[in-house]
């Protein structure tokens, strides 16, 4: 994937702006209810890192935070919206972060897809990546 300096993105009216600093701990295509309902799309490729990576550039007093589980919370843009961030209580020194609100590379492709228990029936997954039946740490599912 080559070398990247820092992921640098934002919300889609610009009024949040943030960077990464590598390196990612992982990249996934998530298929669980809550990322398919709260990004209105069949599912949603995250990458993971330290909180001590990610910077708030821009924004961080439009940027709400709000529970989608006993155990996580997301972060979303109060000007347009755009889902950016999620934590949970599993990964505590964790933060995931939307790929697709990075403007340009990062040091890794998606490596597999989570939660494929919960995964719609009109897009087929024929990638050839590893599909756990929940995170990555689950039994694989079968294709």
């Amino acid at each position: 994937m080559g070398e990247v300096e820092k992921f640098s993105g934002g919300c889609l009216c610009g009024a949040v702006r943030f960077h990464v600093s590598p390196p990612a701990r992982w990249c996934f295509h998530c298929h669980c209810t809550l990322c398919r309902k709260a990004h209105g799309a069949a599912f949603v490729t995250w990458f993971g890192a330290d909180k001590t990576q990610v910077r708030i550039d821009q924004g961080e007093d439009v940027l709400r935070w709000r529970a989608s589980s006993d155990h996580g919370r997301r972060a979303f843009c109060s000007e347009c919206g755009t889902q950016i961030f999620f934590e949970t209580s599993k990964y505590p020194q964790q933060i995931d972060v939307v790929r697709a609100c990075v403007d340009g590379p990062i040091d890794r492709a998606p490596s597999a897809h989570v939660f494929v228990s919960a995964r719609v029936d009109w897009v087929a997954i024929d990638d050839g990546l590893p599909r756990y039946v929940e995170d990555s740490s689950s039994a694989r599912a079968d294709p």
